[in-house]
């Protein structure tokens, strides 16, 4: 059986396969130095390295997005994490307490708003 990225180079082909794994859609080889650093090194490296989990790691982005006002990328992260089972409702309203108290209430807002959506759209899921 062969993948959909078995005609690309290795790095590149665990950089796209890592990405699906971690946003939870299909992902298409992209073009240009950002892409390729992206998937290469990010993805294929970073996120492949032991130590931590997939969970652990989006702990750590999750914290730093609220942080820093990633709001864009929370919309990304935290759905995916859902998705994939690593976080569930009660965790993840945990963190929206919690990160409120140290990345300061404007930003534990905004991440709640995703939070809160992402757990409203799979509870719709569901009952479709």
């Amino acid at each position: 059986m062969t993948g959909k990225f078995d005609d690309l180079p290795e790095t590149r082909r665990r950089g796209l396969e890592k990405m699906e794994e971690v946003y939870g859609f299909d992902m298409t080889d992209g073009q240009g130095d950002f892409f390729g650093y992206t998937a290469d090194h990010l993805f294929a490296d970073i996120w492949n390295r032991p130590g931590l989990s997939d969970r652990d790691r989006r702990l750590l982005l999750i914290g730093l997005l609220s942080g820093t006002g990633g709001a864009d990328v929370l919309g990304i992260q935290v759905p995916a994490a859902y998705a994939n089972g690593e976080l569930d409702d009660l965790a993840l309203r945990e963190i929206v307490i919690f990160l409120c108290h140290y990345a300061g209430w404007p930003n534990g807002a905004r991440l709640n708003s995703i939070v809160e959506e992402t757990i409203a759209k799979a509870a719709r899921a569901k009952r479709d």
